[in-house]
Formats: structure tokens, sequence, C-alpha cells
């Protein structure tokens, strides 16, 4: 513990040196004491506190030196001897006006005590000896009667003559009773390093402030205990120096921080500004080195190497290194760091706030050059090359993409890679006007500088090599684009979506596109109408091709199956049988269960769901994707089926293999699907936690279709546990995105539905029960068990009064079923059947496409059928519903398919 010393704290060591200088002087023996520290480190003070510790009747003469001054020559020895100018110290002034006068008639000192010649008054010389003898005498005079103290504060800011005095007299005061005390920086002029012999000098360091002391401060600053973790912040800030603890507290006090429990946001903002008007200010005048190796390490970053900065710099190393000590000595930077770290986060802010924005990007930009050449790391030049917005790097881009994806930095990944595809449509663009080349490599040509508009040093630009032709850059630019949509599908569902879309319909054939669908392939990407359509034109493509490649037939009909669709069923069904041990097998079988259980094939669907649940076998690898691909469509199917003890056991499988495999994507899914499972045994505290951990993950992979159902299922677990509010809640918060999966849409309904049923609203809830099933029809989604939106409607009818419906909706008979209790029906008001439930799923296909204005041809492409198979749909649907025309048809049906 150390006890404060008047103003002082931590300085015992410090003044117990300086009383014994105190009874060394009372004893009639000189001292020269010189206190050496950094600024702010509490010199000044230390000064002030001598006149508190001489003997009694010693005479005080004080001066306070300053740069500004420096021009006038004697100024700290006029500033000591004027207060006590008598006969004797009148000679010694007159004898420096003489020894000006004498400078200024012969251009030239007369010869010092080294016998060297000095030069003309303007270059402020030496002082003559006369005139040193004079002052000398003076100083005896005054010390005669009583001790003298001389203070002299900032020496180092002294001028000239008044320096080598200071040297000439602490070196003659052998017998004299005088106490002379000065304060300098760390490094002290050479005129005063002189002094080392003398034995009666004594050099103080004082140190930094302790954490105890600094609290001490800080407690007294504000009246009041201050929060241990707030009195910490200022010691790491301050770095213990006095000046910058005190400018640090000024501002939090000006500022009405609590004390007690202070915000660390502010906190940390204020303690830039502290340092900033502080350290940093002290650093730019008295070390501009290290102001600049600073600022270059708080653009550039953590980690940066110091080397690189001398690079930058063009300056060697040594120097680096002497400003780095500087930058520890100033408690800025970490002394046991390799590379270069900042002693507290608040250095860096501080730093960068009196950093311009252009030197930002010019030093980011010298940055990516130097580390391109020096072969540095792909992520490390990557990152420069963004924040500088560089024209150049593709290719190192492109490698700095795959490194972050290997490291699991999926987000940084992405971040490359777009970048990576700017600069691409850039030198495509350039490519087609000017009928150059594309972009690529470490650095910029010569000719890219001119077609950019602003040229680079030769020394800044790396070489680099182009491709060759815009079918080379269309290449590239497909296999930037899949590349980016596999680090998404980690990191950006919905982006992931766009760029699978972007990388099929730049694939040069349907077999590489094919190919690049099939290594992109993922259940989580069918949840949305966007992320489906390029597999199901890539499924339809497979009949056109000679050759078919089992995998692709296999692994992209599951996707198709999994948004509702069965082109190429049958065939993939043969390919499946041969091959039942194959991964795509088992995810075809997979997708197919589920399929088959939504369409009501129980019997099916189990089977099926076995086989896909060898994928999850003790000996399987548990990290394979494909295991969790499969297990998702095989839970589904048991749960659909009424085998729940089976379905909960796989869907606990699949949330383990979807963490054993760093499977980001199909993490909400698998953890759907055990949210549903235990919804259906009645589980609904585990069903609720498991929806919004899949609610967390799905917003974390910003997939909207996700996050729907994840709040759809989260509300009907509220909803079973009596917290309505809860649900409505829920549900208000479901993002409001187009082209979500259709069973997406029916789940969402059936939860808004099973809300309004039980706030009371029950016409509100039928029509919502019977827009999900409407809408799980179009799909062909035709299980009841799937979701339970009849038994609810039942329910809402019965509340209604309307029994007949209730029986009627539960029977799941065709006719009126939608239509309510006192509600004519369609066949007595004379209009057309409003049968859906006559039409088969591929008949509601084709309808909801004619409905939305779609020609034979259009909804043939649409549905990948032939447009003489769409006009015999069309044929069918008007002899079910007894109408002759598509207007007909839009009456009927178009309003509701519609809504």
């Amino acid at each position: 513990m150390h006890e404060p010393n008047g103003e002082l704290h931590h300085r015992e060591r410090d003044t117990a040196q300086l009383r014994e200088s105190m009874a060394e002087l009372a004893a009639g023996r000189p001292t020269v004491a010189l206190v050496h520290g950094a600024r702010g480190t509490g010199r000044s003070a230390l000064l002030r506190a001598v006149p508190h510790l001489l003997p009694p009747h010693t005479l005080v003469l004080r001066a306070r030196c300053h740069p500004s001054e420096q021009g006038f020559e004697y100024g700290m020895v006029r500033q000591l001897f004027d207060p006590v100018l008598d006969g004797a110290v009148r000679r010694g002034d007159q004898a420096l006006d003489d020894d000006r006068t004498l400078r200024d008639r012969d251009g030239r000192a007369p010869h010092g005590e080294d016998g060297e010649q000095q030069p003309a008054p303007g270059a402020r010389g030496r002082p003559t000896q006369e005139a040193l003898l004079h002052l000398l005498h003076t100083t005896r005079s005054l010390a005669a009667d009583r001790p003298l103290a001389l203070l002299i504060d900032d020496l180092v800011h002294a001028d000239a003559p008044s320096l080598r005095w200071f040297a000439y007299i602490a070196r003659r005061l052998d017998d004299l009773p005088v106490l002379v005390v000065a304060t300098l920086p760390t490094a002290a002029p050479r005129v005063v390093e002189e002094l080392g012999s003398l034995p009666y000098l004594h050099r103080l360091w004082p140190e930094p402030l302790c954490a105890t002391c600094t609290a001490d401060v800080v407690d007294q600053a504000f009246d009041a205990p201050v929060d241990r973790d707030l009195a910490a912040l200022c010691h790491a800030v301050s770095y213990g120096n006095p000046l910058v603890l005190q400018e640090l507290v000024s501002r939090l006090r000006r500022a009405h921080v609590q004390p007690g429990a202070p915000d660390p946001e502010q906190v940390l903002t204020i303690a830039a500004q502290a340092l900033s008007a502080t350290t940093l200010t002290w650093l730019d005048e008295d070390d501009p080195a290290a102001g600049e190796l600073l600022t270059q390490l708080a653009v550039l970053g953590p980690g940066t190497d110091v080397p690189l900065c001398g690079a930058l710099s063009d300056r060697g190393e040594a120097h680096v290194q002497q400003a780095r000590d500087s930058l520890v000595r100033a408690g800025l930077l970490r002394s046991d760091a390799g590379a270069a770290e900042f002693v507290h986060p608040a250095v860096r802010p501080a730093v960068l706030a009196r950093v311009p924005a252009r030197t930002r990007l010019e030093l980011h930009a010298r940055a990516a050059t130097v580390l391109c050449r020096a072969g540095a790391p792909a992520r490390q030049t990557a990152e420069h090359l963004l924040k500088a917005g560089s024209d150049w790097g593709l290719d190192v881009l492109r490698s700095a993409g795959g490194q972050a994806a290997a490291d699991g930095d999926h987000r940084s990944a992405a971040r490359y890679l777009r970048r990576a595809l700017a600069l691409l449509d850039a030198s495509w663009a350039g490519a087609s006007g000017a009928g150059a080349s594309g972009a690529s490599g470490g650095g910029p040509s010569d000719a890219d500088a001119g077609a950019h508009g602003e040229g680079r040093p030769e020394r800044e630009r790396p070489e680099r090599e182009r491709p060759d032709g815009e079918a080379d850059l269309a290449e590239t630019f497909h296999e930037l684009t899949a590349q980016l949509a596999a680090v998404e599908l980690h990191c950006d569902l919905d982006g992931a979506a766009r760029q699978v879309a972007a990388a099929a319909d730049t694939a040069p054939d349907a077999a590489r596109r094919a190919g690049v669908l099939v290594a992109l392939a993922s259940p989580a990407l069918v949840a949305s109408v966007e992320g489906a359509q390029p597999f199901l034109r890539a499924c339809g493509e497979l009949a056109a091709l000679p050759a078919v490649s089992p995998d692709h037939l296999l692994r992209l009909t599951a996707q198709a199956l999994l948004a509702g669709h069965r082109p190429r069923l049958r065939q993939a069904a043969r390919v499946a049988a041969r091959r039942p041990e194959d991964p795509a097998a088992r995810v075809f079988a997979g997708a197919l269960a589920a399929a088959a259980a939504a369409t009501g094939r129980h019997d099916t669907a189990r089977r099926l769901a076995a086989r896909a649940e060898a994928a999850a076998r003790p000996d399987a690898d548990r990290r394979a994707t494909h295991s969790t691909g499969a297990l998702i469509g095989a839970a589904l199917a048991l749960a659909w089926t009424g085998d729940l003890d089976r379905a909960s056991a796989l869907a606990h499988r699949v949330v383990d293999t979807a963490r054993a495999s760093d499977d980001f994507a199909l993490a909400p899914l698998a953890l759907l699907v055990r949210a549903e499972t235990a919804y259906r045994q009645g589980e609904f505290a585990a069903a609720l936690t498991d929806s919004r951990a899949a609610e967390r993950r799905a917003r974390d992979l910003n997939s909207a279709a996700l996050t729907a159902a994840a709040l759809a299922c989260t509300a009907r677990a509220l909803i079973e546990l009596d917290r309505t509010e809860e649900a409505g809640a829920a549900l208000g918060r479901v993002p409001t995105a187009a082209g979500t999966h259709p069973f997406v849409r029916a789940l969402v309904l059936h939860a808004q539905g099973m809300v309004a049923a039980a706030r009371g609203d029950h016409a509100a809830a039928v029509g919502l029960f019977l827009d999900c099933g409407h809408r799980l029809a179009l799909r062909g989604i035709t299980n009841p068990a799937c979701l339970l939106w009849r038994a609810h409607a039942a329910q809402s009818y019965a509340a209604l009064g309307e029994h007949a419906a209730a029986v009627t909706i539960l029977s799941g008979a065709p006719g009126d079923a939608g239509v309510g209790a006192g509600q004519p029906s369609p066949q007595a008001a004379g209009g057309p059947v409003r049968g859906r439930t006559l039409l088969t799923p591929a008949e509601l296909r084709v309808v909801e496409l004619v409905v939305r204005g779609h020609s034979s041809l259009e909804v043939a492409e649409n549905l990948f059928l032939s447009k003489r198979t769409v006009d015999t749909h069309l044929g069918r649907i008007y002899r079910k519903l007894k109408i002759r025309s598509r207007h007909e048809l839009i009456a009927a049906l178009g309003t509701e398919l519609t809504a």
C-alpha cells in the first residue's frame, strides 16, 4: 500500500531521496538532483513539493522553461535571479549585457572554457568566461548567508547559454550549501549528461502509479467509492501516468459518469478522448517516428508485424524498433507481445480518430502491395485489399476465401469472394469496352492502372497474370459464384439461394450445371422457391443428356422431392434400388420417405425411412453431410406416419449428426425436426426449446423461410403451454418473404389459426385452417397427419355451432368442406363447383399457375412438362369442375389460390 504524500501518490522513494538531499543542504553540502521522466509522470509535481521539504530560511529561486522562449538568451538565468537582484547581481547582469554587446560587435563569441569559438548571436553561442564568473560569484554571494535552492522545470527547453551556465555552475558547488533540482525528459541534453561524474549528482525516476494509488486518486476525484472495474480501466488507460489519469477523471466527471455503475461503452469513448488529448498529442510533438508507427499499427489492425510498418515507412529496422520501444515506454504497446498489441482497447480508437480517411486508405493499399510481394498469407493481404478498395487482387481474394472457409470463418470468406466477383465484373466490363482481358493475380498491371484512371508507381505494382478472352472470364465467374454459394450455405442461406441460381445460369452446359448443383445440394435450400428452382430445372434437363450420372440423378431428384415436385422419379427409384448402400441413394430414400408420408403411403414411407436410417448406424461416419440430409427426411416420415418413438430417437441423431458435421445449413432443420417430434409426443417445453434454438440458428443464417418455420413451431408450443399472447408475439416476428415453401407457409397459417382459436376468434381460425389445407393440397400433401389442420378446423366449426361442417372436415370428404354454416353452397348458387378436393396434386399445380395468368406454354416450362400434357390436365380440370374456360376457372378458384 502506498500512502499519499500531499498531492503526490506513489512517490515515497522519490521524496525520501529528496529528504536526503535536504539533509545534505542543511549540513552545508551541495546536491544536484535531476528528475527524469516522460510527460505527465509527475516531474513538476515533485518539483513543487521541494519547497515544503527545505530547511528553514532557505532562499528558493525558480525558473520554468518553455520551447517558445529558447530564442531569448539567458532567459532561464534571468528568471532565477531577477527576483533577488542586488548590487552583486546587477554586476553579473551587466556582464551578461557586455557579453551580448561584444558578440554583436565582433560577430563571434570569445573563446569559451574549452577554447572553442562559437557562432554569432544569431546561432545562440556560449556565454563568455567573464559572464559565467560573474554568475558564479552571484550564486556564492546568495549562498553565503543561507542555503540556496535553484528549482528549474523543463530544463530541456532552456536557451543554449542558460544550459551552458547550468553545466558550469553545477560543477562548481563543492563548498556551497546549494540545492539544484531540475526536471528533464527521459533523454537529457548532452551538456547535462556531462555531469554524470559529479559525486553529489542524484537522478530520480518517478515510477508510474500502481493500481492501488490509481484507485485512491479516482476515489478522491469522485468523492465516492468507485467501481473496481472503472478504477482498473483508468489504471490501464493512463498506464500510471498522473496527468493522463487526471485528464481522464476530469472528463469522466464532466460526462456525469456514475462511479458505482458506469457504462462501459461510454467510459471507453471518454478514455479514447483523454488519450488523444494527452499521450498521443505528446507523442506527435516529441517522437514523430513513434507516432507514425502507432498510426500504422492502429490502421493496419491487431497483430500487425512491426517490420511491415518499417517497410511501409521506408525506415530501417533499428529505427522501427526504437519507435516501438518508445511506444512501450509510453504505455501504448505491450512489451511481452511478439506482434504489436495495444495495452488497452481504448488505444486504437483514440489513434484512429486522429487519422484522416485518406491516410487510412493509403496505408491499407500500401500494406496490401507489400504483403503480396512478401508472400504473406492471403487472408492478411485480402483484409487490406478490402479496406483500401483496391482494384486488383482477384487471385489473392479467391485464395483468402478458400483459407477462411477452411478455417470455419465463412462470413469473412464470403466478404473476400464477393469482392472478387466485383473485381471480375469490373474486368468483364473493361474487357467488353476495350477488348482487354480480365483481372487476376496479386497486383495491378500498368495497363490496368491506366484503365482505372489513375496510375500507381511501378514499385507499388506487383505483376499478375490475366485470363485470356471473355470465355475465361465467364469460366472464372462461374467458378467464383459456385465457391461463394458453397460458403454462403454456412452463413447466408438466402444469399446462397441467389448464388446457386447464378451458378446454374452461368454453367456452360446441362452436365456442368447438374454437377455444380449436386455439389451445392442441401435440404435447407428448398425451403424457398428461389433455392428450389435451379434443382428442378437441372433435374428436368437430365432427360436430354446422353449419359446421366447416377449420383446426379439421385441427388437432384431428392431436392425436387423435398420441393414438392416429382420429375425423373421412376428412373431415380430404379437406380436407387440397384445401389442401396450408395450415400446418394440414402439421401434419395430419405426424401422419398417424406414424400410418401406426405401422401399417406405409410408402409412405403416407413420402409424407405428404414433404408435411409442406415446412414446413422454406429459405424457410419457421423461427420458426413449426406447422413444429415437422409435422416431429416426419414425422421419426418416416421413422425408423419405415427411412429413417434423411432422418430424421436432418429431426431436426436439428426441433431447430433448435424453438429458433428458442422453443417450450419442443416442445423436449424435438424432442430425443427426434433421440435416436431417432441410436439407430437406432448413434450411441449422441449419442443419450445428446440424451436427457439432453431430460430436463432435460422436468423444467424439469414434464412427467412426457416425463421418463419421456427417461429410457427414456437407459437404452436406456446399455445399448448397456455401462453397465447407470447405465441401471437412470436408470429408477429415472422419475416414477410415471398416464395417460401408451401409447407412452411401452411405451417405458419396453421399456427396463426391456433392463435386465433385460442383467442376465441373461431371464424378467423376456420379461414386460416382451410387456407392451410389448400396450400398443402397444392403440393400434394394429403396426409392429415402432416399438419393437424382438419382437427383444429373441426374444433373451431364446433365452437361456432356448425357441427355438420365439423364432421365433414374431419371426414375429408369433398364437397362443401370449406363452406361455413349459413353460406350457400356454390352448387346451390348455380356457380361452378368449388371442388379443389376433386383435383389431383398435379392438376392443382397447373391450376395455381393458370389463375396467376400463365399461358399453357409458360405453365409447361415452369413445371417441366410438355404443352400437350398441360392441355390434357386443363381438359380434365374443366370436366371435374363443370366449367368451359379459363375465365370460369379463375372465377371459381382464382381468389382462393392467389390469396
